[in-house]
């Protein structure tokens, strides 16, 4: 399947400090490599400050990376100027963890869906194409005369949704984008992306910390801690043998109803180091019960260990379950209905 988006040694660093302190330096990203097929979905997931938003912004150029490059479709976007740049962010956009803060609240519904086009100089009846995206959404056109705080969360979403799709691009990144809903208005959402997908061909950069939602909607699963890549898989893959430790006690962490309160979910010791402070050999080995003179002394290479399977651990090839599995088997997924008119709590789709 053709590649649309590859990344190769991608590095965001941030350097610390002023005139009167020593200079730090704080590696975000730290020399990711991923590619995503056209009309693919990757989700990248890991813990609160893995770096992972980070890769996602750097990828759409709105953070600047430090080193690596940017592929998209065969060009190199990695150092474009901003006026070369421009052309090709329509074809990649981003939909923003919190949509009441991505959504300026001075503006009306309509006028934030069709900031894209008028800033694009799209031509056609602006007015028309923001109640079709609206309704396609799963709201009423009649919303583009409202404000952002006269809808709940989840509406919120499907607004933001909708100015992502105004330019109709081909890769879209969704940071963290089911954080704060409840369970059914978060299926609702995802059956939605399943759907705008099929119909605009779309690619999306999935990132999220919760794996259990990234196996209802991804193809393939990257597993990032510390700023690199320590496991690649095909979704299925990789939830059914994980071969990374850090992979392992993510998937051992999703709650599993059927266990009836009788499940701990294991807890990793110690805290995750500081992106200052990165570790030497593998940046797991102070947290990881396995570890041995190997891992704390050589970096492990990204290597690829089944088809399409990488991961990045010297004790990968026989790699036992060190953290204990919930008592009954995964739940079988509900079934997953896009249609709109969730949030009733909240307030009635408009």
């Amino acid at each position: 399947m053709t590649a649309l988006l590859e990344v190769q040694n991608l590095k965001t660093h941030y350097r610390l400090g002023g005139w009167l302190s020593r200079r730090r330096v704080l590696r975000a990203v730290d020399g990711v490599n991923l590619t995503l097929a056209a009309r693919q979905t990757l989700a990248v997931v890991g813990e609160s400050g893995s770096g992972k938003t980070t890769l996602g912004r750097t990828i759409l150029r709105l953070v600047e990376p430090t080193d690596g490059r940017i592929i998209l479709d065969g060009q190199d976007i990695s150092r474009l100027s901003q006026a070369r740049l421009r052309p090709l962010r329509r074809r990649m956009q981003i939909v923003f963890q919190h949509p009441y803060a991505s959504l300026n609240p001075r503006k009306r519904v309509g006028q934030i869906v069709a900031q894209p086009l008028r800033v694009h100089r799209v031509p056609g009846n602006h007015r028309r194409q923001v109640g079709e995206l609206l309704e396609r959404v799963g709201l009423s056109a009649s919303a583009a005369k409202h404000y952002p705080h006269e809808f709940s969360g989840g509406q919120r979403q499907r607004i933001a949704i909708a100015r992502a799709l105004a330019l109709r691009p081909d890769l879209i990144v969704l940071d963290e984008i089911t954080s704060g809903l409840d369970v059914t208005v978060k299926l609702r959402v995802l059956a939605l992306l399943r759907e705008l997908q099929a119909e605009f061909h779309l690619a999306y950069l999935f990132i999220s910390h919760d794996l259990s939602v990234v196996r209802t909607v991804s193809d393939r699963v990257a597993v990032m801690y510390l700023g690199r890549i320590v496991e690649e898989a095909p979704t299925e893959a990789l939830f059914e043998r994980p071969l990374h430790p850090y992979t392992q006690v993510l998937k051992a962490s999703i709650p599993e109803p059927a266990a009836r309160g009788n499940w701990n979910p294991p807890v990793l010791v110690g805290e995750a180091p500081s992106p200052v402070n990165v570790p030497p050999g593998c940046r797991f080995h102070p947290r990881c019960p396995l570890a041995q003179a190997v891992c704390r002394e050589v970096e492990p290479e990204l290597r690829e260990l089944a088809p399409a399977h990488r991961v990045a651990c010297h004790l990968a090839e026989a790699p036992p379950h060190f953290y204990p599995h919930p008592p009954h088997p995964h739940p079988p997924h509900p079934p997953l209905s896009p249609s709109g008119g969730e949030d009733k709590g909240e307030g009635e789709d408009r």
